[in-house]
């Protein structure tokens, strides 16, 4: 049976079961494949949502996500179906107008409100009232307690460009809802992040499926760009060296925003790819300030962006958002579930189920195996875990941690002594993650009166807009820290915070403070610009909470570098003494240190049968490869870059 035909047959099968499953009173208008899912246009959505029941029945019965949506010409005018929705939802929700968006290529309204939960009602009733009343079907969102451009330029961007995303889903349902052909053996390519931090890539392939986990960029290089062959060769993934082309891949897999994970994505687009790109909610929304930010920051600094808006943009209309644990078929014989990973908002393990019980592999991506006051810990069951691909950042001998409780004690006292000295501490830090996790900190320490100090503290750089995108997931947050957004006490606007204003320069000049930076390695970013300004005062100090890359300007400072030379404001290299103290405190990271890293394979359920080290420097990733094979009698292994391991 040749492609067309099996799609044929396939799509033929589950129409006729939804068509079975419908009551003939729904009055079925058309069924079509959007993506992963199934939608269904009916000429009366009223009876189908007055039984709650329904949708969940058929869904189950065809194992695919449904959504059921009014025929378009049974959707009320807009204006008429907007008064309506103003006149239903109570106005302690907090909508307005400019806050409801009509799209008519999916027959549904957007509902953007301080307060989801009015909008949906007890046990969804003010939805279902929506519904029945103007047949325009809502998706409720969520606004940050905090202005956010990226949030409003992404949403905005879903609704223009609706149409495209229409032609797009139904051409990939066609393409994923096939019948399953069996395939005969698995591999997984080695594409970059393998004994060694930054490019993460992997390449899965079946005899009819190829997907990307991940494709970022290495950080080490800076923010200018790559200016030579040998730099670019240690930056991106090895695409080239997996034989396949861009448009060989069914899709690609993200496991979060940091751009050594999702820095070369737009790339593909820039050369033609056109497939899915599959991410939590919050990965989709931070990945967009990410990947701008860093061409704004590459401009700015007289390089040349790898890509630009146009493929950004390209990018994410391809995106699909899909939720923690939440099952979706990539390909017509591949299922993903994303799973917590508690690394940065919206990170998120990946487990892919292959065939039916042929293989099942979990990717851990970067993940936390531990407290931090943002996230719960890593999640450790899983249906079945054939091989396990895990992060190793922190994984060698040496990696054992620190006590966090006492060492956020430590963290309070060194900034109270250097600013009662009347110095200044800088601390650079990843904007989204480790930014936040040092707010709250701060916040619960500064606002207790034993550790009461009367100086500013300082936001930078592109921390407040991912704060802001923190404010519109606190689903993914801990149950505390969604209490407080959602009680209009978000800790990320607290009082102790400012937002630096003007030029940097006043801001040193003020007199104590405490500087939070974006630019976490310091090879670029506003932490960079604050380092200049603060190194050669032995006054002030410098403390470093999260990793540094081995090539990074961070981590030769971290190693004791005195003398360096930095450009000025009028661009030319000045050279400067480095006598300002510097500190690490790595108990505030937000990857798993070796005694996390252990503890997490030896709480997985199911245990795994074979487990590969990757995202860690080449002694890290081996030493825990062989420990974690002798400790757990599993098969162990750290591959290299364009190694392939094939699983069956």
């Amino acid at each position: 049976m040749d492609n067309e035909s099996r799609e044929k047959d396939k799509n033929i099968n589950i129409k006729e079961k939804i068509k079975e499953l419908m009551p003939e009173e729904a009055g079925i208008s058309n069924i079509e494949f959007e993506g992963p899912d199934v939608a269904v246009y009916v000429k009366d959505i009223a009876f189908v949502y007055n039984d709650d029941s329904l949708i969940r029945n058929i869904s189950s019965s065809i194992k695919k996500r449904l959504i059921v949506r009014s025929d378009p010409s049974k959707l009320k005018d807009e204006d008429i179906a907007l008064k309506k929705i103003l006149e239903i939802v109570p106005t302690d929700a907090g909508i307005n107008e400019d806050g409801i968006h009509f799209d008519k290529e999916f027959s549904q309204v957007y509902i953007e409100a301080m307060k989801p939960g009015l909008v949906i009602g007890k046990g969804g009733g003010t939805l279902i009232r929506i519904i029945t009343e103007t047949s325009w079907v809502p998706k409720v969102l969520r606004v940050p307690t905090m202005n956010s451009d990226v949030i409003k330029g992404v949403r905005g961007l879903v609704v223009k460009e609706s149409e495209f995303r229409k032609k797009f889903l139904t051409s990939l349902g066609k393409k994923i809802n096939q019948p399953m052909l069996k395939s005969e053996w698995v591999k997984a390519t080695a594409l970059g992040g393998f004994r060694e931090v930054g490019r993460s890539c992997l390449l899965l392939e079946t005899n009819h499926s190829k997907i990307l986990i991940d494709c970022g960029i290495s950080p080490e290089p800076g923010i200018k760009g790559f200016d030579n062959a040998a730099t670019e060769n240690k930056a991106f993934p090895y695409l080239d060296g997996a034989n396949i082309t861009i448009n060989d891949l069914d899709a690609v897999v993200l496991t979060h925003a940091h751009m050594d994970h999702i820095g070369f994505v737009p790339y593909l687009f820039k050369f033609g790819y056109n497939g899915p790109v599959y991410c939590t909610p919050p990965s989709r929304d931070l990945a967009a300030l990410s990947l701008y930010d860093y061409t704004k920051l590459v401009m700015r600094t007289g390089g040349t962006p790898l890509y630009g808006e146009k493929d950004i943009k390209n990018m994410l209309m391809h995106m699909i958002p899909r939720d923690l644990g939440e099952v979706t078929n990539i390909t017509d014989e591949i299922k993903l579930t994303y799973h917590n990973a508690g690394h940065i908002l919206g990170s998120a393990t990946v487990h892919l189920h292959i065939g039916e019980g042929l293989y099942n592999i979990v990717h851990t991506g970067d993940m936390k195996y531990g407290f931090t006051r943002l996230f719960d810990q890593a999640d450790t069951k899983y249906p079945r875990i054939d091989a396990l691909f895990m992060e190793s950042t922190y994984g060698g001998p040496r990696d054992m941690g620190h006590d966090r409780q006492h060492g956020e004690e430590d963290l309070m006292q060194l900034i109270k002594s250097t600013t009662d000295n009347g110095g200044k501490v800088l601390i650079p830090l990843f904007a989204i993650g480790r930014a936040q996790e040092l707010q709250l900190v701060l916040e619960s320490f500064m606002a207790n009166n034993a550790h009461k100090m009367e100086v500013p503290v300082f936001l930078d750089g592109m921390i407040l807009e991912a704060s802001a995108i923190h404010t519109a997931y606190p689903e993914y947050l801990k149950m505390g820290l969604r209490h407080r957004i959602l009680n209009n006490n978000s800790p990320f606007e607290s009082e102790i915070f400012e937002i630096a204003k003007g030029e940097r320069s006043e801001i040193v000049e003020k007199g104590p403070a405490v500087i939070l930076a974006s630019g976490g390695m310091m090879n670029g970013g506003t932490s960079l610009e604050y380092f200049r300004l603060l190194a050669e005062d032995p006054k002030n100090l410098l403390v470093f909470v999260g990793y540094n890359s081995a090539g990074s300007f961070g981590r030769r400072v971290q190693n004791g570098l005195k003398e360096t030379a930095l450009p000025g404001e009028d661009g030319k290299l000045e050279p400067m003494q480095i006598n300002m103290q510097v500190k690490t405190m790595d108990m505030f990271s937000g990857h798993s240190n070796r005694p996390q890293l252990i503890s997490f394979v030896e709480h997985l359920r199911p245990q795994a049968k074979k487990v590969y080290t990757m995202h860690g420097e080449e002694s890290k990733c081996d030493d825990l490869a062989k420990t974690l094979g002798s400790r757990f009698r599993i098969e162990g292994r750290a591959p290299m870059n364009l190694d392939s391991i094939r699983f069956r």
